[in-house]
């Protein structure tokens, strides 16, 4: 079987302010249940919430508040799917667990024992710095050898640790250029062989509107074309899991895909 035809959807609902590609639209906690049984709809395999913006310059959010913001959307949207709590604080982690989810999505890459302790599956994001000093600065010698380093510790961390599934995220534009980045896609059969499942966030992120070269710059809501190119360059070289936005493009890319393919065999 194919890559494309394995990979899996992640759709994306911020319930914050100020997430930088669509801050405020589904911060209400009704319009981000909708927001989430849509991307179900639509055909996302698993939805992903999350109450802390994690955008460069982001400022963090009181636990009170996070558990405020995410807790009524993952337990209304748990019974419809798989949901996933993207968040670096062990109580939001625990208490998301106990309302329906069964993925820690850690951009710290520091809640093994936490993934461990509740059962879930842990997402190892590699992240240079912290959201509001990431960007300053990014400085590696080799950023794919030590990227893979590091998710390479974060595996044997989490069998050591007994968490249930580890999966890996290099983290695209956590902390480095344009340049990081696309050093780290061309090498996603690399980070692959490390032996975990590999999600890739490339949804509407700056980096695509640098490498379209659009004038004027294009505004993150107008990044959807680049996006799907983005996300079905990364599932054919190496990409397990999409992060996304929009799913129904992602969705329909695999399924014409796996048509095509299936014809092609029959004419061979």
């Amino acid at each position: 079987m194919s890559e494309r035809r394995d990979a899996r959807i992640m759709g994306i609902v911020n319930v914050t302010p100020d997430s930088f590609s669509d801050g405020g639209r589904y911060f209400d906690a009704a319009r981000a249940i909708e927001h989430g049984l849509e991307l179900f709809a639509e055909g996302a395999d698993i939805v992903d919430v999350g109450g802390e913006s994690t955008r460069p310059g982001a400022v963090p959010v009181p636990e009170t508040e996070e558990l405020r913001r995410v807790l009524p959307v993952v337990a209304a949207l748990a019974p419809y799917g798989v949901v996933s709590i993207d968040t670096v604080k062990p109580a939001v982690a625990r208490a998301a667990v106990e309302a329906g989810a069964t993925i820690v999505n850690d951009v710290s890459g520091r809640l093994g024992p936490v993934a461990a302790e509740v059962g879930a599956v842990w997402i190892a994001m590699h992240a240079q710095g912290d959201p509001q000093t990431m960007q300053v600065n990014p400085t590696y010698t080799d950023v794919v050898g030590e990227v893979s380093a590091w998710l390479r510790e974060r595996r044997d961390e989490a069998r050591a640790l007994g968490v249930k599934e580890v999966w890996f995220d290099p983290g695209i534009g956590f902390g480095k250029t344009v340049a990081h980045n696309l050093a780290l896609i061309a090498h996603l059969r690399q980070i692959a062989s490390l032996g975990a499942p590999v999600v890739v966030g490339l949804s509407r992120k700056s980096m695509l509107a640098e490498l379209s070269r659009a004038e004027p710059a294009l505004p993150p809501l107008e990044r959807e074309e680049q996006s799907l190119a983005a996300a079905i360059w990364a599932i054919e070289h190496g990409a397990d899991v999409v992060r996304v936005h929009r799913v129904r493009p992602i969705r329909e890319y695999l399924r014409l895909a796996a048509a095509m393919e299936e014809a092609a065999r029959e004419w061979a």
